[in-house]
């Protein structure tokens, strides 16, 4: 596609690149090019007609919600808004590890290495189970 833009574009490898096509096949391709031209501004006229209702439809519901006292926004059901980070996960897990220290464990994400030592051992993950 580049290269046909390419081409196209620059009138001298157009004139170049049609050098051998007869008057006759020229004549055919303005006639589908004028075409083509044709169909995609009428396809972008109808696409500005419709964007032009959109807003002024959009403009009229805003009006009649103003009038009523309704603010925009509170239409909106908060879904479609950002969520913000979750709260963290409270441990599931938890181990005292050889040097005294306490580590825990979600369940999420990657197993931590003094979980995995005692679990080859031969432990079970339930063991370390955090009551609650």
């Amino acid at each position: 596609m580049n290269d046909f833009l390419r081409i196209i574009t620059h009138a001298r490898r157009f004139k170049s690149a049609v050098k051998e096509i007869g008057v006759e096949q020229l004549e055919e391709v303005k006639i589908k090019l004028q075409k083509i031209i044709d169909d995609r501004i009428a396809e972008e006229e109808a696409a500005r007609i419709e964007n032009a209702e959109k807003i002024e439809k959009i403009q009229k519901y805003k009006e009649l919600l103003a009038e009523d006292g309704i603010d925009p926004g509170e239409l909106l059901d908060g879904s479609s808004e950002k969520q913000g980070k979750r709260a963290p996960r409270q441990p599931k897990y938890e181990i005292w590890s050889e040097k005294g220290e306490h580590i825990t464990w979600t369940g999420q994400g990657r197993m931590p290495n003094v979980f995995k030592a005692r679990i080859d051992g031969g432990e079970t993950l339930d063991t370390f189970l955090i009551d609650q």
